[in-house]
């Protein structure tokens, strides 16, 4: 009994010994594969590290963001306020590219035929996009290869090759004037007329109406069937089911296409720059805000104006956004709405 008495104090003091890190023979507890953790060095919790691996991962990114896009942005902000000319060191000048671009006649003039460029293609773009998308939404046959089809133009409809290709087409000798002539009609030069040569630039746009066109069928897919049988019972006629049904649920649909063409429209470039062979013609009817821009900072070297240029379109199109999300509440509907 004493024996087993004895052993009792032992057997605490061992667990002792091992809770304190210490061997009750003089040695150290090993963790793991033997390592021993210094117990003055804080463990890390799971928290912290998912924290860092996430920013290891996001680090290149954050690199990226930093180099290649906030540190240009802020140097283009300062090249604004300057007289620069990719030669000489720039020279501060204050607001004078500021005031000098409200008395510039050319860009007055690449303003107002980007405003009618946007004007025109957007609505153009968005209303071929849903009809095309409604028409789309039926089951037919071969639908598969119709929607691929159709997209297809908005992967390529930027490129130069296509605005070559498109150049060719509209040109005084090109297919669109001998298909008229196949039927008595006498053609024109469309893009070497000032009258016309903005219309096939926006003939060209919406020709690329692949994307809006996917997110309205998307949508469309969405729409419960429900709601236009309970609109036909009700004597809905099918304009009627369209106005009060589609539209309302297709609106925040219809925000960001809107959102999205637009300011993709105020950029617009590489049509113009291809068509018009880099100078806005013919008397700069298809001078785009961007080719002006370009043509200030590249061809006359006229950097802190071309910057002071850019950052103006920044303040435009942030208005623009701004101004969108200001009024979205009057007239986007979503489902989960009471």
């Amino acid at each position: 009994m004493s024996s087993v008495r004895g052993g009792a104090p032992r057997t605490g003091a061992a667990a002792q010994h091992r809770a304190a890190g210490r061997d009750p023979r003089g040695g150290s507890v090993g963790t793991g594969a033997g390592a021993q953790r210094d117990p003055g060095v804080p463990r890390m919790s799971r928290r912290a590290r998912e924290a860092l691996a996430a920013y290891g991962f996001l680090l290149p990114w954050l690199v990226g963001l930093v180099g290649l896009t906030l540190g240009p942005m802020l140097y283009s902000l300062y090249l604004s306020f300057t007289r620069y000319d990719l030669l000489t060191p720039p020279e501060w000048s204050g607001l004078d590219n500021y005031r000098a671009m409200l008395e510039d006649p050319r860009l007055a003039k690449s303003v107002e035929v980007t405003v009618v460029y946007v004007a025109v293609a957007v609505p153009a773009i968005l209303v071929v996009s849903l009809a095309v998308a409604l028409v789309l939404s039926r089951a037919m046959r071969f639908l598969p290869f119709y929607r691929a089809a159709f997209y297809l133009p908005s992967l390529v409809g930027a490129s130069v090759a296509v605005s070559l290709l498109w150049r060719h087409l509209f040109a005084g000798d090109g297919v669109v004037n001998a298909l008229l002539r196949a039927v008595g009609v006498q053609g024109r030069t469309w893009i070497g007329d000032p009258d016309t040569a903005l219309y096939t630039l926006v003939l060209l746009s919406v020709w690329t109406f692949g994307s809006p066109m996917i997110i309205f069928l998307a949508g469309l897919k969405q729409v419960p069937r429900d709601l236009y049988e309970a609109a036909e019972v009700d004597g809905a006629g099918p304009v009627r089911r369209f106005v009060s049904v589609t539209l309302p649920l297709l609106s925040p649909l219809i925000f960001f296409n809107v959102l999205l063409t637009t300011v993709n429209a105020f950029q617009a470039f590489t049509p113009a720059y291809v068509v018009s062979g880099g100078t806005g013609g013919p008397a700069d009817s298809t001078l785009f805000y961007t080719l002006y821009l370009y043509q200030r900072g590249f061809t006359q070297l006229d950097m802190g104006y071309a910057s002071a240029m850019a950052w103006a379109l920044l303040v435009v199109l942030g208005a623009f956004t701004a101004a969108m999300f200001a009024t979205a509440r009057f007239w986007v509907h979503y489902g989960d709405e009471r």
